[in-house]
């Protein structure tokens, strides 16, 4: 069964996370696909745009925590594979949040351009709470993005926030009403596709281009500290009481 469905028209390409049993956790095969989509709308001239949204009410829970038990080389993850080449997309992302967005789900969102989210959100990176660190490149943006008060109460302190206090400290373009979330996103979309393919592509790239160089670098310490906390006694404690948690 395929979990990511893309769909192209009207200039923009739709990625759909289509897992709502797990709420949209996602796993290996599933970011290779997403990392796939970007690709072809990256290939695509006539493409203004890239919707990212969840199936069944969820954005999405974020990495399927059964991933973390497969060992991992030294070597990009699937997972960190999509956001290299979420980050280094040139046309323009936005994002339609309902529901749950946590881990993953909110490290992706400082990547897009745009992002709605319905007023019944919630957000949470619970890294620290797993026994992990940040991922996605939110060491380095989260709290260029947010301030560093709320990187601290979000990703060390892991705590949950809704919709409005991520439109409030910048992670979040606009509040959406319950369920429209999607409904804006294409919106926004429509005027971008009226706007010169050329400069809305280079745009981007200008906006964007200060601040890859040190993203990359994030990405890589990230990833090694990340692989040696998965290894962890404090991971591997949590990883356990969550599995059993879910066996209840």
């Amino acid at each position: 069964m395929n979990m990511i469905k893309t769909t192209h028209s009207d200039k923009r390409y739709e990625v759909l996370i289509d897992r709502p049993q797990q709420r949209n956790a996602i796993n290996a095969a599933m970011y290779t696909e997403m990392k796939a989509a970007l690709l072809a709308a990256a290939a695509d001239p006539e493409c203004r745009a890239v919707i990212l949204s969840g199936a069944g009410g969820h954005f999405t829970a974020g990495n399927d925590l059964k991933d973390f038990q497969a060992p991992r080389d030294e070597n990009d993850s699937p997972a960190l594979a999509f956001l290299r080449t979420l980050a280094d997309l040139d046309i323009p992302v936005i994002a339609a949040v309902e529901g749950q967005a946590v881990g993953i789900g909110v490290t992706l969102l400082q990547h897009c351009d745009f992002v709605y989210a319905s007023e019944t959100a919630r957000l949470r990176m619970p890294f620290v709470a797993l026994g992990l660190c940040p991922e996605g490149g939110s060491s380095l943006l989260m709290a260029q993005i947010a301030g560093s008060r709320n990187a601290a109460r979000w990703l060390l302190a892991a705590e949950p926030f809704d919709a409005r206090q991520a439109c409030e400290a910048g992670l979040v373009t606009a509040v959406s009403a319950a369920g429209q979330a999607l409904a804006d996103a294409r919106a926004q979309a429509d005027t971008l596709a009226k706007l010169p393919v050329a400069a809305l592509r280079l745009t981007k790239h200008m906006l964007k281009q200060a601040q890859r160089e040190p993203l990359a670098r994030a990405f890589d310490n990230e990833r090694d500290n990340f692989r040696a906390r998965l290894q962890s006694a404090e991971a591997q404690d949590a990883f356990r009481r969550f599995f059993a948690r879910e066996k209840g």
